[in-house]
């Protein structure tokens, strides 16, 4: 098995990861993503089998988040605080610039669950689901 051009292992030859969770208030997670975090819109659609959505763009076009509603309601909020979508950033002052843009926003940090995080400088986010942002100073690896 070995490995593609791009990364991927041969016996994997993804071209475009996208994760997709429903919520009840579209237009207030896409301000968060998009205006918050500073992500781009990519596309959305309309009445699809009942579904609104939107797609919302990590650099390139090859990871991409999705969010959708529906005309009977989407069950949105979190499970638990431990689902997390993490960002590591180059440093600590481009996590600063997205943190302060939050702020402005009125978003405020929550204390993470798992203490691992606050330990290395991560910040936790709250999106409008409950679901949470986790914004690192440094990737790991």
């Amino acid at each position: 098995m070995g490995i593609a051009d791009d990364g991927w292992p041969a016996s994997l030859p993804v071209a475009q990861v996208r994760i997709a969770r429903p919520t009840d208030r579209l237009d207030d997670v896409v301000r968060f993503y998009v205006d918050g975090l500073g992500l781009r819109e990519l596309s959305r659609f309309e009445n699809h089998a009942g579904y609104d959505g939107v797609m919302i763009g990590l650099p390139g076009s090859g990871y991409h988040l999705e969010f959708t509603t529906h005309v009977d309601g989407s069950p949105g909020d979190a499970p638990s605080n431990e689902n997390l979508l993490v960002l590591y950033f180059i440093g600590e002052a481009a996590m600063d610039a997205v943190v302060a843009r939050l702020g402005e926003m009125g978003v405020e940090s929550v204390v993470p669950e798992n203490p691992y995080w606050e330990t290395n400088g991560g910040k936790a986010f709250p999106d409008p689901d409950g679901w949470i942002v986790m914004l690192v100073p440094q990737p790991v690896f």
